[in-house]
């Protein structure tokens, strides 16, 4: 699933070539891909025509485009394969378009959303009454990315040496830190030389600052360059892949030297994913003791002869 840098460049190319311009009319090829909008694809497409597009935002993996004279944002999610496409009016139409906006002016392109496997969609949501972003109300649960200049990071790491979990899980929780991915949280731990598994707890405030600063650091170098592509079903709005695949530390190198010592790099199964990691520079936390049972005294007790 495409992440922070990926929704990101996505983002970019929508505000370039879709804010500030009108729909003229909607085509929902596939009801799947509207399935989130609780009146439906008739409803969904009479609700955006005649409205004026304002600044396309995003908040961790989520994007929405809110309209200029209402309250209400189509809200994007991409999913697994779901592409935002900014295409001429009389390009040919993908094998998987799900969903077309027509726009009226002049200017000749249309925006496409092409879903290979309909997992990802388009919705219209009501925004949080008094955001200045216009934030849809179904994603008011997702926290602030690290990129943002909002984000809390004293509150950030309050929130990490109270929760009793591990770190990456901490970094996956969108509730807590949003945009983090599988392949970003990677990168960061390697960068910061901690296992996947060391529990948020024991991280001190310097610890997770420092943490923090290289999550924002691979994230900036993978928009630098347009993001993650292991193959062609994440492209930007013109259809380009990114290139940051070529940058991982971590993420894929099984087997692999690791850049900073030369030890093989190591895989392991994770809730359904993959973790990557130096078994040298990321050396997993020692295992609890095992509590002493009241009453049962440290030393070895003498056996009677």
């Amino acid at each position: 699933m495409p992440e922070l840098p990926e929704v990101e460049v996505v983002r970019r190319g929508l505000e370039r070539w879709v804010s500030g311009r009108t729909v003229a009319d909607v085509q929902v090829l596939h009801p799947r891909a509207v399935r989130r909008h609780l009146g439906g694809a008739e409803d969904f497409a009479a609700r955006l025509a005649g409205r004026r597009t304002g600044t396309v935002r995003r908040r961790g993996k989520y994007l929405w485009l809110p309209f200029e004279d209402t309250a209400e944002s189509v809200l994007a999610h991409l999913g697994m394969s779901g592409q935002l496409l900014v295409q001429p009016a009389d390009a040919p139409d993908e094998k998987h378009l799900r969903i077309r906006l027509r726009f009226a002016d002049d200017v000749g392109t249309e925006l496409r959303f092409v879903d290979q496997r309909t997992f990802g969609g388009l919705s219209l949501h009501d925004t949080v009454p008094g955001d200045l972003e216009g934030l849809p109300d179904a994603i008011a649960h997702i926290a602030r990315d690290p990129l943002d200049p909002a984000f809390d990071e004293a509150a950030f790491h309050t929130a990490l040496r109270r929760r009793r979990t591990t770190i990456k899980r901490a970094l996956l929780d969108q509730s807590l830190i949003s945009g983090v991915g599988n392949i970003y949280a990677d990168e960061a731990l390697w960068r910061a030389r901690l296992h996947y598994d060391r529990p948020t707890a024991t991280l001190t405030r310097p610890r997770s600052a420092e943490l923090l600063g290289h999550v924002r650091e691979v994230m900036s170098a993978a928009l630098a360059v347009g993001g993650t592509s292991f193959d062609s079903l994440y492209v930007n709005v013109n259809g380009e892949s990114g290139y940051f695949d070529r940058s991982l530390d971590a993420y894929g190198r099984e087997n692999e030297p690791c850049r900073r010592c030369g030890t093989a790099m190591r895989r392991r199964p994770w809730m359904n994913r993959s973790s990557y990691f130096c078994p040298r520079c990321q050396r997993p936390p020692r295992p609890a003791a095992t509590p002493r049972p009241a009453g049962v005294s440290p030393l070895v007790a003498r056996v009677p002869s």
